[in-house]
């Protein structure tokens, strides 16, 4: 089974995906089988809309319905989720943070390979109308909105980190935790805090300003799509790093627009 996870921490926009014959309440399939091959190919998503467009794209490709039977994707909501499907080898292909990879071992023990990658980033406060200032002071006031998601870099671990090093925690201060980058944008948009921590999307400034940012770590790397033991099917891995391709010229993020692919030694695409 193929695995793939988004964990960009799971960066905006929300598609419904209901049109899909489910198979469970987070789990979707192609409408029709493939084929009569066995074989499933099983993806893992923290994004609603990854998992709308890869699954229609996967459902229809050429390489996929020779080689597997049915595509399968489940929609992930927490780390449990990624700890499941990456420790145990669940997914064939995960959009993950490389720091989920090593924490599992699981290049090793898995086999996985990245075969595609998002850009670094950097995490910040942001706030509706004035500048955040990183200080105990100004932040002890303060409503801070986090993501209730550990693993994700921009919304938890470093905001986490910056607060600690100021000695704010849940006992001084007004912490409250989200569930996507998302939802975060929408309680401040409404007042329900006065500060998020996220990445900045040049989409943002529709809504927000970049006046009112201040960056707490200027390196966050990217998630990249890791595919497991499947390092000499020179097929389906440029098949899957086309459909990526694909489904990023037109996202509802503009981060998912810059997917660069990354080289395996012994593939070699005929576009590449």
């Amino acid at each position: 089974m193929l695995f793939i996870s988004a964990g960009v921490g799971a960066l905006l926009g929300q598609k419904k995906i209901s049109a899909l014959p489910p198979i469970a309440d987070n789990s979707y399939k192609c409408e029709q089988r493939l084929s009569e091959n066995p074989q499933t190919f099983t993806v893992y998503v923290t994004d609603n809309w990854l998992a709308d467009v890869l699954l229609s794209t996967l459902c229809n490709d050429a390489v996929m319905r020779r080689q597997f039977g049915d595509v399968h994707v489940t929609v992930g909501t927490n780390d449990f989720d990624t700890f499941e499907y990456i420790n145990y080898g669940i997914a064939d292909l995960a959009l993950v943070k490389q720091h989920q990879i090593n924490a599992f071992a699981s290049e090793k023990v898995q086999g996985y390979q990245a075969i595609a990658r998002y850009p670094d980033y950097s995490a910040y406060f942001i706030a509706k109308n004035e500048r955040p200032t990183l200080s105990k002071e100004y932040l002890l006031g303060k409503r801070i909105g986090l993501l209730d998601y550990p693993s994700s870099r921009s919304g938890h671990i470093e905001p986490k980190i910056k607060l600690q090093s100021l000695e704010i925690n849940e006992s001084n201060a007004d912490i409250r935790y989200y569930n996507s980058h998302q939802e975060l944008r929408q309680k401040l948009l409404v007042d329900e805090v006065d500060i998020i921590a996220s990445y900045w999307d040049p989409d943002d400034a529709g809504t927000l300003s970049e006046n009112y940012i201040v960056q707490i770590n200027a390196n966050v790397s990217g998630s990249r799509w890791f595919l497991r033991q499947q390092n000499r099917n020179t097929d389906l891995i440029c098949a899957l790093q086309s459909s990526l391709e694909v489904i990023s010229q037109d996202p509802p993020s503009n981060y998912y627009s810059h997917i660069q692919r990354l080289p395996l030694a012994s593939v070699s695409c005929a576009n590449d």
